[in-house]
């Protein structure tokens, strides 16, 4: 049996000073002591494909797996400098992230989730990202 429910989730992401807030439909269930998130990635333009992610969330670690025209994978956990990876069409490279930042708060399916990292691509610096996640159920009338 599956306990998926529909949720609304709100990404917002500061980087170089450049705030960029995205609210969209998701699916959310749990599986062990993990919760999922899982939506659709907006288009940017007539030619991008589908990208479906799927934020993992466990009490201290965070994980985003992307599938589809982009196929990434990079973890969190706070204080730790973690490997990934990034694949698209036009370019693909290996990438870690170092967590300064971790705060998941997680009740049922609703919570919210926020963490600050240095992200490295081929060992060398490309960014500092700070990143929130708010779950918000849909509650069915």
């Amino acid at each position: 049996m599956s306990d998926r429910k529909q949720a609304t989730i709100r990404l917002q992401s500061l980087h170089e000073g450049e705030n960029t807030v995205q609210q969209l439909p998701a699916e959310v269930f749990a599986k062990g002591s993990a919760l999922y998130v899982r939506y659709e990635e907006p288009k940017m333009g007539p030619y991008q494909g589908e990208t479906r992610t799927t934020v993992k969330l466990t009490e201290d670690e965070l994980k985003i797996i992307r599938h589809g025209e982009v196929q990434s994978e990079q973890a969190f956990r706070l204080g730790q400098k973690l490997p990934g990876y990034y694949r698209s069409p036009f370019t693909s490279f290996n990438l870690s992230t170092h967590t300064q930042h971790l705060s998941i708060n997680l009740s049922g399916m609703s919570g919210s989730a926020s963490w600050a990292y240095d992200l490295y691509v081929f060992d060398e610096f490309s960014g500092h990202f700070s990143i929130s996640l708010t779950i918000q159920e849909a509650h069915e009338s």
